[in-house]
């Protein structure tokens, strides 16, 4: 993937790749990686990529986007029909209209729902038996009271979730090395089906997924495991569920196409920090979070087509609310006053015409109104973070010390007597957050007053947002835009803690956790090789995990179940059954993941699920 060319749509990328020969189709992955090292020219809204000495790419994005096939044009003998356009636009970052954007209006049209069922009246059976009614007119015929009967998914999106089924299915059973260009966007074309369908959630995690294998075909970087395992487990749960989905769950399945904002009247609003956005869909600027006085929190962001470099700059670009020119790092250490606010579900604030803003004065952390975000006690925290209300955590905690993993090292801190890994929000050499940490690693003991972003694990974890300044306890640093520097640090020696932190993950449930990633890397080959899994179903039932162990046996049985024909030729695996298997111990992982970070957070979790039914939705 080529982070320099602008994102295309999934449509235009499957509508390409579909008019390609057999013959081209087979030398596409050659092609985009040959398109992918070619250099890059940008003028205006056209960039250009020079294929050879005679032949130059053109993709046209008005307003930073490719939306149509004819968008790209190339100068080969060949043109249109020819592999180059195909290459480029997967080549291309995968554009998801559901992305927000810098200039976003709040939505007025309600969430893409299929239409109501309508209920048919349901009549008695008639009376039977040897009496006979009573002379004079025949009473009206019995009925009994209408019903309404439960909204259900509409055919086409039947076919869109078999389609996104089918395909991510492929993908998993190819692996990231054998899941190219061709497979992509038979993906892409099942998220643009579904899109049309009334289905964006379900589209946006197959996008999600076609980013995740082209960052790990090209060696990005960025490309982390848990975030492709993530949004395949995401594709087929809900491909699986949507079916037999009615009511709430269908709703939540569905998804919305963009957020509803409502009317919230006046807001006084105190700046808590700024943290950049950099998604691997090609987006990216800046996100400001704040605080009412009751302690509710609202977010204001300036998302837009761009890199790393927009990430950095967006934070001096004036804040899109109202007419004030307030910056969003201004913001987050000042205050804003709004009328005629409109706020979407999740707290962010709309920047329709009748909003207005003034400046107003803001507040220390350690000040009220938003000394009481900390004043919460942290197991409530972790419980409404995992109920899905915020996954904000307002936290005091004291360094004491660093511990290395497979992504780099990451600081532990005592919070509340709790052993705390804070990891780097962001590894993106461009943004301050890894040197940042490493520099607060060197000052143990120190007290902190922090925010950060749980992350569920079994033993407590969250990512490094924002800290309170080392010497300067009024002031704090955004740790993806703000760079601390040696003179922020104290001069004295502090307190060294213990070194090294927590234990390593001894969970048993990693076990299966590990089979469910390499799944997803390797492909089904993985998992049919003889090895170990016996042994470690056996761990995993001694410690009281017998599902997790079954799971497991199952996932080994479907990798390495080949049927012959009559003849004993090996036939084709079948990628359904292996899905259903790994989507039942991706789901189960997760949940005992959720449960465990509650169990090591001393958290409430009256609603966690069963883990000992890994939620119909990937039982094998």
């Amino acid at each position: 993937m080529n982070p320099q060319l602008p994102p295309v749509v999934p449509s235009v990328t499957a509508e390409l790749v579909a008019a390609l020969t057999p013959r081209l189709r087979k030398r596409l992955d050659a092609g985009v990686a040959k398109v992918a090292a070619r250099p890059t020219a940008r003028a205006g809204d056209v960039v250009r990529i020079a294929v050879d000495d005679d032949t130059d790419l053109e993709l046209h994005a008005p307003g930073g986007v490719v939306t149509s096939a004819g968008a790209i044009r190339c100068g080969c003998l060949l043109a249109p029909g020819c592999l180059h356009r195909a290459a480029a636009a997967s080549a291309a970052p995968v554009a998801d209209p559901t992305e927000p954007s810098a200039t976003e209006q709040p939505a007025t049209a309600p969430p893409v729902t299929a239409p109501p069922v309508t209920a048919a009246s349901v009549t008695a059976p008639p009376v039977t038996g040897s009496a006979q009614p009573p002379p004079g007119p025949a009473p009206a015929p019995a009925t009994a009271p209408t019903t309404p009967t439960a909204e259900t998914a509409t055919p086409d999106q039947h076919v869109a979730a078999a389609a996104l089924h089918d395909a991510a299915a492929a993908v998993l059973e190819a692996g990231t090395d054998g899941a190219g260009a061709v497979l992509q966007a038979e993906l892409l074309r099942a998220a643009h089906t579904a899109r049309l369908a009334g289905l964006p959630r379900a589209a946006s995690r197959a996008v999600a997924v076609v980013t995740a294998l082209r960052a790990a075909r090209s060696t990005d970087p960025a490309y982390r495991l848990t975030d492709l395992t993530a949004a395949l487990r995401d594709v087929l749960a809900i491909a699986h569920r949507l079916p037999r989905a009615t009511g709430p769950e269908l709703a939540e399945l569905r998804g919305t196409v963009r957020q509803p904002y409502t009317p919230d009247g006046s807001l006084r609003l105190y700046g808590l920090f700024s943290e950049p956005v950099l998604t691997a869909t090609g987006y990216a600027g800046a996100v400001t979070w704040t605080a009412d006085a009751s302690g509710r929190l609202y977010s204001i962001s300036d998302v837009a087509p761009g890199g790393a470099g927009r990430a950095t700059g967006a934070a001096d670009r004036a804040v899109r609310v109202g007419d004030t020119s307030l910056t969003h790092r201004e913001l987050s250490r000042a205050g804003l006053a709004v009328s005629g606010a409109t706020v979407s579900p999740t707290g962010r604030l709309g920047a329709g015409a009748g909003v207005r803003a003034v400046r107003a004065a803001g507040a220390a952390w350690h000040a009220e109104p938003l000394d009481r975000l900390w004043a919460v006690p942290v197991a409530e925290q972790v419980s409404m973070a995992l109920a899905g209300d915020r996954d904000l955590l307002f936290l005091d905690v004291t360094l004491t010390g660093t511990v290395r993993e497979a992504m780099g090292e990451c600081l532990v801190a005592d919070c509340g007597g709790r052993p705390l890994r804070l990891a780097a929000a962001h590894d993106d050499p461009a943004l301050p957050d890894r040197e940042n940490l490493r520099l607060l690693a060197s000052v143990r003991g120190a007290r902190l007053r922090v925010v950060a972003r749980l992350t569920p694990a079994p033993q407590p974890r969250a990512l490094l947002l924002a800290v309170s300044h080392p010497t300067d306890p009024g002031a704090r640093l955004d740790l993806g835009l703000d760079r601390l520097r040696r003179a922020d640090l104290p001069t004295a020696p502090t307190p060294r803690g213990a070194p090294g932190g927590p234990a390593g993950d001894e969970a048993p449930v990693h076990l299966l956790r590990r089979r469910v990633h390499q799944a997803a890397s390797g492909g089904r080959r993985v998992l049919a090789f003889p090895g170990n899994r016996d042994t470690e179903g056996a761990r995993l039932r001694r410690h009281g995990l017998v599902t997790a162990g079954e799971l497991l046996a199952a996932l080994h049985a479907a990798a390495a179940e080949r049927v012959r024909d009559p003849f004993g030729r090996l036939l084709p695996a079948d990628p359904g059954r292996f899905a259903r298997a790994w989507l039942g111990a991706a789901v189960h992982t997760e949940e005992l993941d959720r449960i465990l970070c509650a169990a090591a957070w001393g958290a409430d979790l009256t609603d966690a699920a069963d883990p000992a039914d890994p939620a119909d939705p990937g039982a094998p």
